[in-house]
Order: structure tokens, then C-alpha cells, then sequence
């Protein structure tokens, strides 16, 4: 017999875990996250979790608050004699640290994993990571949802007539692609060059863009910079119109305005991390469904591969084949 699952969520996820808890059909657990005056967090659990399979929903985005937050939620939790403990992670932070790009710097997406492990993290269920390979910095099993499971459809309610993809830049070809191949669509690079984090030097395009309706595809949204400078060179190449997909809305500095004042048709983010702002421009799709169903297929100890994009590839391309 399964034990009972009780999902619980940190203060920085708190709107998604409840639209999640609902999905899933069961209230959210009870925790206090008490904050003291000189900085310190202490989770507490209001209820007794002993031997229950506990999921904790939290983003690690800035301030690092969140990552400390739910690090001691996970050891609360363990020490409170919970069966099992799922970090449920729609965000994973410092994922861009994922390796050293230059002498004596810190792979911070390896040290957050390890941390994890250590708090007492016996699964941990996240979507969209900068780069696939971090699942390989844990010992424990990684869920790794992706969220073309929740574009896709929008692009296709879209019924665009000339649709062509777009990477904003030369990292985000592999996941653009995917995407094109699921729509037998052309698809083109955005290839730039930073001078420094945050600032790009120059930006061309690879590929035949005149007269496309481009979908710009990329896993975080942070200064904007990169997706409206893309934009931007793209309708001067002739795009009739251009807009942007992004799981992630990280959305610092004056992202929003940047959006506001871009050639952008509009940006499609999900809801991993809040928004901290408002633009016209800026449409959100929830990822509360997957995650609810991650978690109950987790519970039950069944297959979550049909809620990854490459099991619906492999499905359409059957169904291709079986209709020639």
C-alpha cells in the first residue's frame, strides 16, 4: 500500500503549489516558515508527516533565500521521519553555472545537487534545465519535464501559416529543433557574440527568415536582451511577425520594459517563477497539470515518460508512419 502523500510548499512557490495541490486533489499541507530578525529561516511542519511520501514545491530563484528555504524544509522533513522527500523544483537556480567556462569559478549547478542530496532529497522533479547533462550531477533520480508538453499545443491553436523557429542563440539549437521536427517546420539560429554576461557584441542570423511568422524558442528569460535583440533582427531580414517562447521568466533589471518596447508579437512564459511585473506582451501558461501528474505518477510508482516532449515525438512520428 502506497503511503499518503501530503505536498507542502515554500513561500516563493506558494501560488503555483496551490494551483498544483488543486490539480493534483488534495489541500496543500500545513508549514509555518518562520523568519527571524537577523535573516534566519526555520521551516516548521504543522502536522505530522511520519512516513508520508512529501513533496516540497519550491523555485530557486533569487534571493538565495529560496534554495535555503527549501534545503531546510528537506531536513525538517527527514527528521520528522517522512517516508520519502521529493523536492518538486519548477526552476532550478544557478543552472547556468553548469560548468567552468573560465579559470576558478564555481559550478554552481553541481554544488545546488549536492546540497540537495545532502539536506535528504530522495527524488527530485524539475523542467526545463539550462542544460539536460545537470541531471548527471545527482545520485538520486531526476524527473525532467519539459515544457514543449505545454507549448506545443499553444503553437498549434496559433494555426500559423509560414512557421519557422528561431534559437536566440547558438545553445538553444538542439531544443529548437526538436520543436521544428514535431512540426516538420524550417528553423534558423540567432548566433551572437557577448562581450560580457548580460551584454551582446553583435548577433546575425543563419537562415532564410522573409516572410516566416518566427517562433522564438529558449528555457530562461532574464534581461531580455538576447530575445529582443533576435527579434528585432529578424523582422529587419523580413519576418512577418516574430514571437517567443520561454519556460522560465526570470525577468531582472528592465526586462519588462525591454518587452514593452520590442518588436515582439508577445512572450509565452510559464508560470515556474512568479512575475514580479505587468507588460501587455507577456502571456502565461501554467505548468501546474504536468507537475501534478509527475507527482501522481510518482506516488504510484508508474511511468512519467508519456509528459516528456521526446515520448510525444516518438508517438507522432508513429502515427506518421502508420497513416504512409
Amino acid at each position: 500500500m502506497n503511503p499518503s502523500v501530503k505536498i507542502f510548499s515554500g513561500t516563493g512557490s506558494q501560488a503555483l503549489a496551490e494551483k498544483i495541490a488543486h490539480r493534483f486533489g488534495a489541500p496543500l499541507g500545513k508549514i509555518n516558515v518562520q523568519k527571524f530578525s537577523d535573516g534566519e529561516i526555520q521551516p516548521v511542519f504543522l502536522e505530522s508527516i511520519r512516513g508520508d511520501y512529501i513533496f516540497l514545491i519550491q523555485s530557486t530563484f533569487a534571493p538565495t533565500d529560496n534554495l535555503m528555504e527549501l534545503l531546510l524544509m528537506i531536513d525538517a522533513a527527514k527528521r520528522a521521519s517522512a517516508g520519502r522527500v521529493v523536492a518538486v523544483i519548477p526552476y532550478y537556480g544557478f543552472a547556468r553555472q553548469d560548468r567552468k567556462d573560465r579559470p576558478r569559478v564555481a559550478i554552481g549547478a553541481k554544488l545546488v545537487a549536492t546540497l540537495l542530496e545532502a539536506a535528504g532529497a530522495d527524488r527530485v522533479i524539475t523542467m526545463d534545465l539550462h542544460a539536460a547533462q545537470i541531471q548527471g550531477f545527482f545520485d538520486i533520480p531526476v524527473d525532467h519535464l519539459d515544457s514543449s508538453a505545454i507549448f506545443i499545443p499553444y503553437i498549434e491553436q496559433l494555426k500559423l501559416k509560414n512557421l519557422t523557429f528561431a534559437a536566440p542563440d547558438v545553445g538553444s539549437t538542439n531544443r529548437v529543433r526538436e520543436v521544428a521536427n514535431y512540426f516538420n517546420a524550417e528553423m534558423v539560429i540567432c548566433d551572437k557574440h557577448r562581450k560580457r554576461a548580460n551584454e551582446i557584441a553583435s548577433m546575425v542570423v543563419i537562415g532564410e527568415v522573409e516572410g516566416k511568422d518566427i517562433v522564438l524558442v529558449d528555457d530562461i528569460c532574464d534581461t531580455a536582451g538576447t530575445l529582443t535583440k533576435a527579434a528585432g533582427l529578424l523582422m529587419e531580414k523580413g519576418a512577418k511577425s516574430v514571437r517567443a517562447l520561454c519556460t522560465h521568466p526570470i525577468l531582472s533589471g528592465n526586462a519588462y520594459q525591454t518587452i514593452e518596447d520590442s518588436v515582439l508579437d508577445e512572450l509565452v512564459v510559464c508560470d515556474t517563477i512568479p512575475l514580479k511585473g505587468k507588460s501587455d506582451k507577456i502571456k502565461v501558461l501554467s505548468v501546474a497539470d504536468l507537475f501534478a501528474i509527475a507527482i501522481k505518477n510518482a506516488h504510484e510508482n508508474k511511468s512519467i515518460s508519456s509528459l516528456f516532449f521526446h515520448s510525444q515525438l516518438r508517438e507522432r512520428e508513429r502515427t506518421r508512419e502508420h497513416r504512409s
